[in-house]
């Protein structure tokens, strides 16, 4: 589909997701990531299957092109005590329901960056995760290198918790990734930065004491769920070498 670019007052909108933005959803992820999504993906984004996401649409568009993405944010909750920094919130073990929300795609279409809607639309995610009682936060990653994103996140009040060496497979390079943290409903309480750094540093130090077996069995379980929707364009895309359940580009910006 042809973008017929940004209008002189463009009106911007948010809205959930449906089944008629399939097509151009899929278009969207071909422009802007270097590797394929399955189709199972796209029909769990745009059916509410598994993963919850929103839409920006310009309503100043001409030509019926009006309720067209231009933008976009996918996320899938994920239990506390499955996730990756179940050793740095605050949960209670025994609720098999307390989650979190993992920020899997965001992208904006290339006429419309640099316009807050990449901010927008994580707001959203924010949003909807504040109103549900049991969830402990949002969480992404973020190659370490892209400035401009990891600006925006802690613009949001994201909080950077971890750097993961060698996370990103980049022209068989590789590349550190950041983990940043939204934290919600009481699962970290304020401390000053001296305090929070050290607390961490001590979470990094009891994780890794937590025993390699349970470290690996978490990994793997990640690892086998998240690569599912993900095929390889060709030998120079991007690939998770940890546990990143997908990559992606956000407004303006290389790969969240």
């Amino acid at each position: 589909m042809e973008d017929p670019g940004i209008s002189l007052r463009p009106s911007i909108y948010y809205r959930p997701i449906n089944p008629t933005d399939l097509d151009r959803l899929e278009q969207i992820h071909r422009d802007i990531f270097p590797i394929k999504y399955e189709s199972e993906f796209f029909q769990s984004a745009v059916n509410g299957i598994g993963i919850v996401s929103w839409a920006a649409v310009d309503r100043s568009r001409p030509d019926g092109h009006s309720d067209a993405l231009i933008g976009f944010v996918t996320a899938k909750f994920v239990l506390a005590k499955d996730s990756e920094i179940d050793d740095l919130i605050r949960y209670d073990s025994l609720k098999e329901e307390e989650t979190l929300i993992y920020i899997l795609t965001l992208g904006v279409v290339e006429t419309y960056r640099n316009h807050g809607i990449a901010m927008s639309l994580i707001s959203e995610v924010i949003k909807y995760a504040s109103g549900l009682s049991m969830c402990r936060g949002v969480y992404l990653h973020v190659i370490a290198h892209n400035n401009p994103a990891i600006c925006l996140y802690k613009r949001l009040m994201f909080r950077c918790v971890r750097r993961l060496n060698g996370f990103y497979l980049i022209k068989r390079q590789h590349f550190d990734a950041f983990l940043f943290v939204y934290f919600l409903n009481g699962s970290r309480s304020p401390c000053s930065p001296l305090a929070f750094c050290r607390e961490v540093a001590m979470s990094v130090v009891n994780y890794m004491k937590s025993g390699i077996k349970t470290v690996a069995s978490k990994l793997a379980k990640k690892e086998e769920n998240g690569l599912k929707w993900l095929i390889c364009k060709d030998t120079d895309c991007v690939l998770p070498t940890q546990t990143k359940p997908n990559l992606g580009s956000s407004s303006g910006y290389d790969f969240i």
